[in-house]
């Protein structure tokens, strides 16, 4: 039976950047991933823009897949605002209160994977094992045996599941998960402008809609809606210019007239959050640990922290040649990660369901939480800080 240091299950973002960032440590790694590798290399394009804090951008600089993105695909991001109802008020994060930094940067979902998979072409120590998933991990004391589902069996040290928030190897490593289901689908689209973003994000809490503006270069923006799902599927139907009047109209002209670039897609909202990140011979990373909801854009930025910071305590151990999975190492990773994404998850959850309730009470209440959040510098300030901190 062949045998490696880490299984990986899932050659998404989180797990190619992991497998990446063990490169030179002298682990052999396994990437196990349900696509052939030709749809890993070209990856499609999916409508999601991915909204990069500074962490984030050192870790991919460090990782070399940040110079393989084409600049002309990077948005600044330079202002963000958040809106409430009808309210010409509105809650400010700009870039000239940290220094005149821009907050982050936009980057599209697709070339990032596309980037991430060329980084680890040629690795020593890695194999890509492609068109296949991961059916069974029976733990032992030393190594765990974990069966392909072509029916091929690896023993590794330990086995990291990175396979998104749906995880099926999460599952079968037995630990569960805490699902919470808004009931409402986000639709993107790349949008045509009128009217110039500035490199200004908005966050629009409507009545009975949700709405996100992401600038994009060229008079370009990213439309993400959030609405029931029939609401969704309707304006799907449409034919290109009807979409973009809708689309318009959803945003009340404030952009003027809006026009589709490329086909809208759709995503289910559903959070979620492992009742464990760590067990006998095994890990979670990315989103099969914590499945953020888009509100505050921070699930692809926690998912990178996590490898990342599971990546050094495999290292560490290996340094000193000790056991990858040992019992304490795992832990201390838990304990780290859940301290990160603990309060951000639960927050994030809060502002969801708060500024999605239409009812009197709430609307008195969101539209003095913004103002109040307004009226306190220090609270913008950090929001800011934690944008733009390294890593």
């Amino acid at each position: 039976m062949p045998s490696v240091d880490v299984v990986v299950a899932g050659a998404g973002p989180a797990g190619l950047c992991f497998a990446r960032s063990l490169a030179g440590s002298g682990l052999r790694v396994a990437l196990v991933e349900q696509q052939p590798r030709t749809a890993l290399a070209e990856a499609a394009f999916d409508g999601r823009e991915i909204a990069l804090t500074h962490a984030s951008r050192q870790i991919l600089q460090r990782l070399g897949i940040w110079d393989r993105l084409d600049p002309a695909q990077i948005s600044a991001l330079r202002d963000a605002k958040v809106m409430d109802g009808g309210s010409p008020f509105a809650l400010t994060f700009a870039a000239h209160q940290r220094d005149a930094q821009d907050l982050g940067w936009l980057v599209p979902n697709h070339l990032i994977r596309r980037a991430a998979w060329d980084s680890v072409q040629g690795q020593p120590g890695l194999e890509l094992l492609d068109r296949c998933s991961v059916q069974q991990v029976s733990p032992g004391p030393q190594r765990s045996v974990v069966t392909l589902s072509d029916g091929r069996q690896l023993a590794a040290s330990l086995v990291v599941a990175a396979d998104s928030r749906f995880s099926s190897t999460r599952r079968l490593l037995g630990i569960g998960a805490r699902l919470r289901d808004f009931g409402k689908s986000m639709l993107v689209c790349r949008m045509q402008i009128e009217v110039p973003h500035q490199h200004t994000a908005w966050e629009w809490f409507g009545y009975g809609r949700t709405m996100a503006l992401l600038p994009l270069n060229g008079d370009q923006a990213s439309a993400v809606i959030t609405l029931p799902p029939r609401r969704i599927e309707a304006l799907m139907g449409q034919d290109q210019d009807s979409f973009g009047r809708s689309i318009s109209a959803l945003f009340e002209h404030r952009l003027g007239a809006m026009q589709p670039v490329a086909p809208p897609l759709a995503y289910p909202l559903v959070g979620v959050y492992a009742n464990a990140f760590a067990g006998e011979r095994c890990a979670l990373i990315g989103d099969a640990a914590v499945g953020m909801h888009p509100v505050t854009a921070h699930g692809f930025n926690l998912g990178l922290l996590s490898q990342d910071r599971l990546a050094r305590t495999l290292r560490a151990a290996q340094r000193r040649g000790r056991d990858i999975a040992a019992p304490a190492g795992l832990a201390a990773y838990e304990r780290a990660h859940r301290l990160a994404s603990r309060p951000l998850y639960e927050a994030t959850n809060a502002i969801a369901t708060l500024y999605t309730d239409d009812r009197l009470p709430a609307r008195l209440l969101r539209r003095a939480g913004l103002r109040l959040a307004h009226g306190v510098a220090p609270f913008r300030q950090l929001i800011a800080a934690q944008l733009t901190a390294r890593h």
